[in-house]
């Protein structure tokens, strides 16, 4: 069987100039943990008209919602910015808002991670804290900045999709992230939280495979089995429905 492929949103930058020098980025981790999986990476830049994401996705077979330095406008789940919210993305967030809506109208595999985690809560109609630190008393520390090893670690809740993949009730995760989903989203549930109680995980109920997690499985380390076999689980979703 053919490889799938597997779409990667990418990030974008423009230049303190303007216009001039406008990119899209993205860490060479998440098409290393895809091709390692046995998927083909794709990287996507973002397209405005409904018509041209579904093209695009008529090239996928799976999808990865990536994770940013960004936050979601608040305004998407009917909330103002608060002095904690942080750089937000318009172009980013409606591409990936659309991607997410049309890929889940697709049952398309998708794995959302950190703020495709968060992505997916809002487009269900979910709301997230703006900054944990913030908002949730006692919370463990959530954000690092570049260091790939576990910060804590999150309870797997049983009988549920992560659980099948990883095979254990307790992981040590990578998190970086200073927003959490807060409430959950239509058709989700929870299926990862850290000893705080701030949701670390969530899935779909509707769908084959829709997951998405708040720490970083394409960033841990080679010897930790947990990322890989998420990228995994991930990618067999993907070759099924090719």
């Amino acid at each position: 069987m053919m490889r799938p492929v597997i779409g990667l949103t990418a990030d974008f930058e423009e230049s303190s100039e303007g216009n001039q020098d406008l990119r899209y980025f993205l860490h060479a981790r998440y098409a290393m943990a895809v091709e390692g999986a046995g998927g083909v990476p794709l990287l996507l830049p973002y397209v405005e008209a409904p018509e041209a994401v579904g093209r695009l996705l008529e090239r996928l077979d799976g999808l990865v919602v990536t994770g940013g330095n960004f936050d979601i406008d608040p305004s998407y789940y009917g909330q103002q910015r608060q002095t904690a919210t942080r750089t937000v993305k318009a172009r980013r967030t409606c591409f990936e808002m659309e991607i997410t809506r049309q890929a889940l109208a697709l049952d398309m595999p998708l794995l959302g991670i950190c703020g495709g985690e968060q992505n997916l809560n809002v487009l269900l109609g979910g709301s997230l804290y703006q900054d944990i630190e913030a908002q949730v008393a006692g919370a463990v520390k959530h954000e690092r900045k570049r260091d790939p090893e576990p910060l804590h670690r999150v309870t797997v809740s049983p009988h549920t999709l992560l659980y099948r993949i990883v095979g254990t009730e307790v992981l040590r995760v990578n998190s970086s992230h200073h927003q959490a989903v807060h409430r959950l989203g239509e058709g989700l549930r929870v299926n990862a939280r850290a000893d705080d109680g701030i949701i670390e995980g969530i899935e779909s109920v509707r769908h084959r495979f829709v997951l998405g997690v708040q720490w970083h499985p394409e960033a841990s380390p080679e010897n930790s089995p947990d990322g890989q076999r998420l990228f995994q689980a991930f990618i067999a979703a993907a070759r099924i429905a090719q």
